[in-house]
Protein backbone atom coordinates (compact mmCIF):
# COMPACT_ATOMS: atom_id res chain seq x y z
CA UNK A 1 0.00 0.00 0.00
CA UNK A 2 1.11 3.19 -1.12
CA UNK A 3 1.78 5.92 1.89
CA UNK A 4 0.42 9.32 0.93
CA UNK A 5 2.82 12.73 1.06
CA UNK A 6 1.51 13.31 4.51
CA UNK A 7 2.25 10.13 5.67
CA UNK A 8 5.55 10.17 4.60
CA UNK A 9 5.80 13.43 6.20
CA UNK A 10 4.43 12.80 9.55
CA UNK A 11 7.09 9.57 9.68
CA UNK A 12 9.98 12.15 8.65
CA UNK A 13 8.90 14.55 10.89
CA UNK A 14 8.67 11.97 13.70
CA UNK A 15 12.00 10.78 13.32
CA UNK A 16 13.70 14.28 13.30
CA UNK A 17 11.69 15.11 16.40
CA UNK A 18 12.85 11.99 18.15
CA UNK A 19 16.42 12.43 17.06
CA UNK A 20 16.27 15.65 19.08
CA UNK A 21 15.27 14.40 22.15
CA UNK A 22 18.20 11.08 22.18
CA UNK A 23 20.79 14.23 21.39
CA UNK A 24 19.52 16.21 23.84
CA UNK A 25 19.55 13.42 26.48
CA UNK A 26 23.18 12.70 25.59
CA UNK A 27 24.28 16.09 25.76
CA UNK A 28 22.80 16.25 29.29
CA UNK A 29 24.51 13.18 30.51
CA UNK A 30 27.81 14.62 28.85
CA UNK A 31 27.07 17.39 30.88
CA UNK A 32 26.78 15.36 33.80
CA UNK A 33 29.79 13.18 33.37
CA UNK A 34 31.99 15.34 32.02
CA UNK A 35 33.31 17.30 35.05
CA UNK A 36 33.50 14.15 37.12
CA UNK A 37 35.46 12.40 34.43
CA UNK A 38 37.65 15.40 34.44
CA UNK A 39 38.10 15.13 37.79
CA UNK A 40 38.99 11.85 37.57
CA UNK A 41 41.83 12.42 35.16
CA UNK A 42 42.83 14.85 37.01
CA UNK A 43 43.35 13.22 40.26
CA UNK A 44 45.33 10.02 38.70
CA UNK A 45 47.76 12.67 37.23
CA UNK A 46 47.98 13.51 40.97
CA UNK A 47 48.68 10.13 41.94
CA UNK A 48 50.75 9.45 38.89
CA UNK A 49 53.28 12.63 39.83
CA UNK A 50 53.23 12.14 43.51
CA UNK A 51 54.89 8.96 42.48
CA UNK A 52 56.92 9.91 40.33
CA UNK A 53 58.39 12.32 43.39
CA UNK A 54 59.21 9.62 45.32
CA UNK A 55 60.66 7.70 43.05
CA UNK A 56 62.88 10.82 42.53
CA UNK A 57 63.81 11.20 46.43
CA UNK A 58 64.68 7.14 46.08
CA UNK A 59 67.27 8.30 43.24
CA UNK A 60 69.01 11.51 44.83
CA UNK A 61 69.52 9.43 47.76
CA UNK A 62 70.96 6.33 46.09
CA UNK A 63 72.74 8.91 43.85
CA UNK A 64 74.13 10.38 46.90
CA UNK A 65 75.21 6.88 48.82
CA UNK A 66 76.98 6.09 45.33
CA UNK A 67 79.01 9.82 44.63
CA UNK A 68 78.86 10.79 48.37
CA UNK A 69 77.01 13.80 47.31
CA UNK A 70 73.69 15.50 45.35
CA UNK A 71 73.66 16.05 42.10
CA UNK A 72 73.74 19.83 40.46
CA UNK A 73 71.07 20.99 38.19
CA UNK A 74 70.42 20.04 34.74
CA UNK A 75 72.12 23.55 32.35
CA UNK A 76 71.95 21.78 29.00
CA UNK A 77 68.55 23.34 26.98
CA UNK A 78 69.92 21.72 23.32
CA UNK A 79 67.92 18.52 23.05
CA UNK A 80 70.13 17.39 20.71
CA UNK A 81 73.06 17.65 22.71
CA UNK A 82 74.35 14.32 24.22
CA UNK A 83 74.58 16.05 27.73
CA UNK A 84 70.86 17.47 27.94
CA UNK A 85 69.02 16.02 30.83
CA UNK A 86 72.70 15.51 32.78
CA UNK A 87 73.74 17.27 35.87
CA UNK A 88 76.37 20.60 35.02
CA UNK A 89 80.04 19.54 35.69
CA UNK A 90 79.57 22.40 38.84
CA UNK A 91 77.41 23.94 40.52
CA UNK A 92 79.52 26.85 40.96
CA UNK A 93 78.08 28.48 37.87
CA UNK A 94 75.10 28.48 39.83
CA UNK A 95 75.57 29.68 42.89
CA UNK A 96 72.14 29.52 44.72
CA UNK A 97 72.38 25.67 42.78
CA UNK A 98 68.42 26.04 41.51
CA UNK A 99 67.24 24.89 37.92
CA UNK A 100 65.57 21.65 36.50
CA UNK A 101 66.32 18.21 37.79
CA UNK A 102 69.05 16.43 35.70
CA UNK A 103 66.56 13.10 35.17
CA UNK A 104 68.87 11.41 32.79
CA UNK A 105 71.89 11.76 35.75
CA UNK A 106 69.21 10.00 38.11
CA UNK A 107 67.63 7.73 35.54
CA UNK A 108 63.85 9.17 36.37
CA UNK A 109 61.26 10.20 34.57
CA UNK A 110 62.27 13.50 32.25
CA UNK A 111 58.00 15.52 33.10
CA UNK A 112 55.32 15.36 35.62
CA UNK A 113 52.02 14.03 34.38
CA UNK A 114 51.09 17.64 32.91
CA UNK A 115 54.54 17.98 30.98
CA UNK A 116 55.47 17.90 27.30
CA UNK A 117 58.78 16.93 26.08
CA UNK A 118 61.30 19.60 24.72
CA UNK A 119 62.17 19.13 20.81
CA UNK A 120 64.63 22.12 20.66
CA UNK A 121 66.45 24.90 22.83
CA UNK A 122 63.48 27.15 22.27
CA UNK A 123 60.64 25.01 23.53
CA UNK A 124 59.09 25.93 26.69
CA UNK A 125 60.28 23.77 29.82
CA UNK A 126 56.24 22.92 30.71
CA UNK A 127 56.08 20.08 33.11
CA UNK A 128 59.90 19.38 33.60
CA UNK A 129 60.77 19.19 37.41
CA UNK A 130 62.06 22.11 39.57
CA UNK A 131 64.96 21.41 40.85
CA UNK A 132 67.05 23.10 44.31
CA UNK A 133 69.74 21.54 46.12
CA UNK A 134 72.13 23.20 49.10
CA UNK A 135 75.57 23.62 47.62
CA UNK A 136 77.13 22.25 50.29
CA UNK A 137 75.66 18.95 49.69
CA UNK A 138 76.64 19.11 45.98
CA UNK A 139 80.07 19.97 46.28
CA UNK A 140 81.78 17.23 44.10
CA UNK A 141 85.31 18.20 45.79
CA UNK A 142 84.53 16.72 49.28
CA UNK A 143 82.12 13.53 50.27
CA UNK A 144 79.27 13.96 52.33
CA UNK A 145 79.87 13.38 55.95
CA UNK A 146 77.94 13.08 59.29
CA UNK A 147 79.55 16.79 60.27
CA UNK A 148 78.20 18.34 57.26
CA UNK A 149 75.84 21.55 57.70
CA UNK A 150 73.52 23.19 55.43
CA UNK A 151 75.44 26.58 53.39
CA UNK A 152 74.77 29.26 55.24
CA UNK A 153 73.59 31.16 52.00
CA UNK A 154 70.98 28.53 51.30
CA UNK A 155 68.88 28.04 54.17
CA UNK A 156 66.15 26.45 52.52
CA UNK A 157 62.63 27.05 54.16
CA UNK A 158 59.48 25.27 53.00
CA UNK A 159 56.37 27.25 54.02
CA UNK A 160 52.49 26.79 53.35
CA UNK A 161 50.50 29.31 51.71
CA UNK A 162 49.43 30.95 55.02
CA UNK A 163 53.43 31.40 55.82
CA UNK A 164 53.50 28.80 58.39
CA UNK A 165 56.93 26.47 58.31
CA UNK A 166 56.69 23.05 57.61
CA UNK A 167 60.31 22.47 58.93
CA UNK A 168 62.77 22.87 61.31
CA UNK A 169 65.04 25.43 61.29
CA UNK A 170 67.78 23.22 63.24
CA UNK A 171 67.36 20.75 59.85
CA UNK A 172 66.13 22.55 56.79
CA UNK A 173 65.88 20.62 53.60
CA UNK A 174 69.33 19.94 51.64
CA UNK A 175 67.47 19.48 48.70
CA UNK A 176 63.78 19.97 47.18
CA UNK A 177 62.14 19.05 43.46
CA UNK A 178 58.58 20.38 42.85
CA UNK A 179 56.16 19.68 39.94
CA UNK A 180 54.13 22.98 38.88
CA UNK A 181 51.05 20.93 38.60
CA UNK A 182 48.77 21.42 35.61
CA UNK A 183 48.75 25.04 34.58
CA UNK A 184 52.55 24.60 34.08
CA UNK A 185 53.70 27.34 36.33
CA UNK A 186 55.08 27.73 39.64
CA UNK A 187 52.56 29.06 42.45
CA UNK A 188 52.97 31.18 45.56
CA UNK A 189 56.54 31.50 46.88
CA UNK A 190 57.64 28.60 44.16
CA UNK A 191 57.52 31.74 41.57
CA UNK A 192 61.05 33.15 42.99
CA UNK A 193 62.70 30.70 40.26
CA UNK A 194 61.43 32.71 37.25
CA UNK A 195 60.95 35.92 39.08
CA UNK A 196 63.97 36.41 41.24
CA UNK A 197 61.74 36.51 44.47
CA UNK A 198 62.88 35.70 48.15
CA UNK A 199 65.45 33.02 47.66
CA UNK A 200 65.61 29.86 49.72
CA UNK A 201 61.87 30.20 50.80
CA UNK A 202 59.49 27.69 48.61
CA UNK A 203 55.88 26.71 49.19
CA UNK A 204 53.93 23.42 49.84
CA UNK A 205 50.29 22.89 50.31
CA UNK A 206 47.34 21.25 49.23
CA UNK A 207 45.77 22.31 45.66
CA UNK A 208 43.26 24.97 45.21
CA UNK A 209 42.28 27.71 42.85
CA UNK A 210 45.98 29.70 43.07
CA UNK A 211 48.29 26.91 44.23
CA UNK A 212 48.58 23.74 42.55
CA UNK A 213 52.10 22.78 42.61
CA UNK A 214 53.28 19.68 44.20
CA UNK A 215 56.89 19.62 46.22
CA UNK A 216 59.00 17.57 48.15
CA UNK A 217 62.03 17.68 50.01
CA UNK A 218 65.60 15.81 51.59
CA UNK A 219 66.36 16.74 54.81
CA UNK A 220 69.74 15.93 56.15
CA UNK A 221 68.27 13.07 58.47
CA UNK A 222 66.82 10.93 55.76
CA UNK A 223 70.12 11.20 53.80
CA UNK A 224 72.36 10.27 56.40
CA UNK A 225 70.36 7.60 57.28
CA UNK A 226 70.23 6.01 53.57
CA UNK A 227 74.25 6.48 53.80
CA UNK A 228 74.74 4.96 57.22
CA UNK A 229 71.94 1.67 56.43
CA UNK A 230 74.46 1.34 53.29
CA UNK A 231 77.80 1.63 55.09
CA UNK A 232 78.61 5.01 53.25
CA UNK A 233 78.94 6.45 56.97
CA UNK A 234 79.87 5.54 60.21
Amino acid sequence: MTQSPKSRHQIQGFSLVEMAIVLTIVGLLMATLLPSLTSQMEQQRRVETRKQLEDIRQALMGFAVMNGRLPCPTTQTDPANANYGMEAGSCNSNPSAEGYLPWKTLGVLEIDAWGTKRSVSSSSWNGYWRYRVDREFSNSGSLITLTEVPHSNDALTIRDSSGNSLISTSERPIALVFSTGPDLLPNGQNASFESGGTPGIYESDVPGSSYDDMLIWLSRPQLFNRMVAAGKLP
